[in-house]
């Protein structure tokens, strides 16, 4: 097919997605038929649905995503045993003097789930959980309680571990432990942003925030404290299992899961109502979750065969640009592919052709890798496709429009992250250069 016909295709699929989104479709089934939709454009008598069996079994029958359903049952079971609860009385007293306040646990909730389970999806769901009831009901904005969690839940595929960079880093014959490495300290830049955002936000609105709790002696705030200690024992033992190397990050997980049914167990929280209640939770949600990446992965596959992602990399490889100039094209072109594709399928999809033009370029691979992770993120938050998008909108029953425009400020906040390591490269490549020297 020629260059005008993808570009048909790729807007047809791109209408037909919207259409079928704005009809009430359920998002798993839009993905389906869009899929389906794109592979009647590909020749060669392709069976589809063998390839849909496949995409559906991969995706179900992956080791690491275990950790997904586990993650969800333990925020659930957090949700459901008041522990939650608990976590944010501990925290509100710390926090007042903070512009924000409570909404900050978003950024720095997600930023700590994000490092023990390495999913995005498993991120945004845990947290939401756990935030969205506790932040209405104290009285907190919606909008901005929505779009923290929308951009902080991408935390969970730049603090390594993650599933993301490891794929990468396979693609481009790069050190693993560098890619970790190199994450550490945008990841830190992306919360700070996020937490800066949240707190002028505040300044700017104080008629949109909930009345200031009391002051409290700090002897008052230590003993109020005394509720972190159940759910941070919680984070210190996945933590602990994690970086010993005792377990894996599925492993982890199970240990999460054990951990705080023995805590709800101990603070007698845990019914058996709670109980049935959470393992119901935590089955409707990972259906919701499976589904949807039954649909992406489908679709990614479709549009694989159509040859939509290696066209668009080898248009910009002829374009022949400066270096700045060929990261600012690589990140729109980025962007474009994120509202059709998910993260991994980005980079497997188009690293055989990018990779190359980067290295001549001058762009060390590891610094392209974090670059990639972020663009990434992006994507995990750009309509119509933005998998945070859909994991949120389902959790708080609001519409995709309602969801998108409150996760907009924080898209943009990755984005000025972008410019900042592509200004600073060192920023990136402090940790890795410390580690190894040579």
């Amino acid at each position: 097919m020629d260059a005008l016909q993808l570009v048909e295709i790729a807007g047809l699929i791109l209408v037909a997605m919207l259409l079928l989104l704005a009809g009430g479709l359920w998002i798993g089934l839009a993905l389906l038929a869009c899929g389906w939709l794109t592979m009647q454009f590909v020749s060669g008598g392709i069976p589809i649905g063998s390839v849909l069996a496949t995409n559906a079994w991969s995706n179900s029958a992956s080791w690491t995503l275990a950790a997904l359903p586990l993650f969800v049952w333990m925020g659930e079971i957090l949700f459901r045993t008041k522990l939650s609860e608990e976590l944010f009385r501990g925290l509100s007293p710390w926090l007042g003097w903070l512009p924000g306040r409570l909404m900050h646990v978003n950024v720095i909730g997600c930023g700590v789930f994000g490092s023990i389970s390495g999913s995005s999806a498993a991120t945004t769901a845990m947290v939401a959980k756990i935030a969205l009831p506790e932040l209405k009901k104290r009285g907190y904005d919606e909008m901005v309680s929505l779009g923290s969690l929308a951009g902080a839940g991408t935390l969970g595929i730049l603090i390594p571990p993650s599933i993301t960079m490891v794929v990468y880093a396979v693609a481009a014959n790069v050190s693993i432990i560098q890619i970790f490495l190199a994450g550490f300290l945008p990841s830190l830049i992306v919360m700070g942003l996020y937490s800066g955002y949240i707190a002028v936000w505040s300044l700017l609105h104080p008629e949109k925030m909930p009345p200031k709790p009391p002051k409290m002696s700090f002897r008052e705030k230590l003993k109020e404290s005394a509720n972190l200690i159940p759910v941070t024992l919680l984070i210190i033992l996945v933590f602990a299992t994690l970086l010993s190397g005792v377990a894996s990050a599925t492993e982890c997980a199970a240990w999460g899961v054990a951990g705080s049914l023995a805590i709800a167990a101990w603070s007698r929280n845990l019914t058996a109502r709670a109980f049935y209640d959470s393992i119901m939770g935590a089955m409707r949600l990972t259906t919701m979750i499976m589904l949807i990446l039954t649909g992406a992965g489908f679709m990614s596959i479709a549009m694989g065969y159509t040859g939509i992602p290696n066209a668009l990399a080898t248009w910009v490889d002829g374009l022949n640009l400066s270096p700045y100039a060929l990261i600012a094209v690589l990140l729109v072109m980025y962007i474009l592919l994120g509202t059709a594709l998910d993260g991994l399928s980005m980079i497997v999809l188009t690293t055989v052709v990018v990779l190359p033009m980067v290295q001549q370029a001058g762009f060390d691979l590891v610094w392209f890798g974090i670059f990639l992770v972020l663009v990434v993120e992006m994507a995990e938050v750009s309509p119509p496709v933005g998998f945070n998008l859909f994991v949120l909108q389902t959790m708080s029953g609001r519409d995709s429009l309602t969801v998108a425009k409150a996760s907009l400020p924080f898209f943009f906040l990755l984005v000025v992250t972008v410019v900042i390591i592509t200004v600073f490269p060192d920023i990136v490549m402090l940790l890795p250069r410390l580690a190894f020297p040579n």
